[in-house]
């Protein structure tokens, strides 16, 4: 057997209710901290509270959109002087991604650009991260549980990576009740990013046993949940989606991805498109392009998937792969045409992803004419 290791936060809180212990928990880290949150600020105002009754003194910092670089050069100028003691964040993937950067590049004296993967100068962190605590309010991205943030360069078209393994939120609170009710685009797009998240790591040439076992029956309960969830409100799909998000996040940290988020990185680059979107418009297609070119190991794999697949909608193992873009698009997925990718930046899209980290976990090869072929069917 190959080795591998496995690292994921060091406490995970999962089920409804568990987000009235969090300012208990997060005042245990000291009295000064930062807490991030999404755009609308509200979402927050329990935490706020609690922590203020805890006797924390807080800064409050909000994330409107998917963080870039000068976003986080300015968040870093306003806390740094602040002296925090803990970093948590409240929100989707973006805020959570904003809080877990802060969390590590506060203590450092070296620029941001020093530490990003791929544009910059990807030199580790010396100084250690501050404690980080991650309550994600969507059920899509898993980054409550992986030990990177994505960060958006637009003056160079891309999204890359801050990453060490000393990232990892020190306590997550994932409660599914803070899902409830999210809006139907938001549901669909970032459900898509957490179904992907337990594909791609199942069928990564990096994938262990432990993956295996949090993935395999992950696929199977995220989609059936988010089909579920287009069509009605339902506590027990968002547990579902939570717990596969999560799931997700942990086999991505230790398995890595593929071609999906390979291409994701430069396509949200460039477009500024929801990153769950994006994933989502990929995916049959991805698959589709895995399994024309697969052998031995991982064709096995792209196999159970495709059987899940077909099992969920009902059709012959030929016809899933087909059937997952058909539901994709009847959902209301848009096509990267209409997230703002123009048909003439494919090949340049296709270069910039083969550098990209999730590239080198796809299971097969990938030229620059099939990444192509891929944009193309998305």
């Amino acid at each position: 057997m190959t080795p591998f290791s496995l690292t994921m936060p060091g406490q995970i809180l999962f089920g409804r209710g568990e987000a009235a212990k969090a300012p208990r928990l997060i005042a245990a880290y000291g009295a000064r901290g930062i807490v991030v949150h999404g755009a609308d600020p509200s979402r927050a105002e329990t935490l706020l509270t609690g922590l203020r009754a805890a006797g924390c003194e807080l800064t409050a910092l909000g994330c409107p959109a998917e963080p870039t670089l000068e976003m986080l050069d300015d968040s870093i100028r306003a806390t740094r002087p602040r002296r925090p003691q803990w970093v948590a964040a409240i929100g989707g993937g973006a805020a959570i991604d904003l809080g877990k950067a802060l969390a590590a590049l506060i203590p450092q004296r070296t620029a941001p650009m020093d530490h990003l993967e791929v544009i910059g100068a990807n030199l580790p962190l010396i100084a250690d991260p501050l404690p980080f605590i991650a309550i994600p309010t969507t059920a899509g991205t898993g980054s409550e549980a992986t030990k990177n943030a994505v960060i958006g360069l637009p003056d160079h078209g891309r999204k890359v990576s801050l990453r060490d393994d000393r990232m990892l939120a020190r306590l997550a609170i994932v409660d599914p009740a803070l899902t409830d009710h999210s809006p139907r685009a938001v549901t669909l797009a970032s459900g898509l990013d957490a179904v992907v998240q337990v594909i791609e790591p199942y069928v990564s040439s990096r994938a262990n046993p432990l993956t295996d076992a949090l993935c395999h029956p992950a696929i199977s309960r995220g989609l059936n949940a988010l089909i579920r969830l287009m069509q009605a409100e339902d506590a027990g799909a968002r547990d579902n989606l939570a717990l596969t998000s999560l799931t997700g996040g942990i086999a991505l940290a230790n398995s890595g991805l593929g071609a999906v988020h390979g291409l994701a990185g430069v396509i949200g680059g460039i477009t500024g498109a929801a990153h769950g979107a994006i994933c989502g418009a990929l995916l049959a297609p991805v698959l589709a392009a895995n399994t024309e070119r697969a052998t031995g190991d991982a064709a096995a794999r792209l196999a159970e998937v495709r059987a899940i697949l077909a099992a969920i909608f009902d059709v012959p193992e030929a016809q899933a792969i087909v059937a997952l873009g058909t539901w994709v698009r009847q959902a209301g997925l848009p096509r990267l045409v209409d997230l703002g990718l123009n048909p003439d930046d494919h090949a340049q899209v296709a270069q910039l992803s083969l550098s990209s980290s999730s590239m080198k976990g796809n299971p097969v090869t990938l030229d620059v004419t099939a990444l192509c072929q891929i944009m193309a069917a998305a």
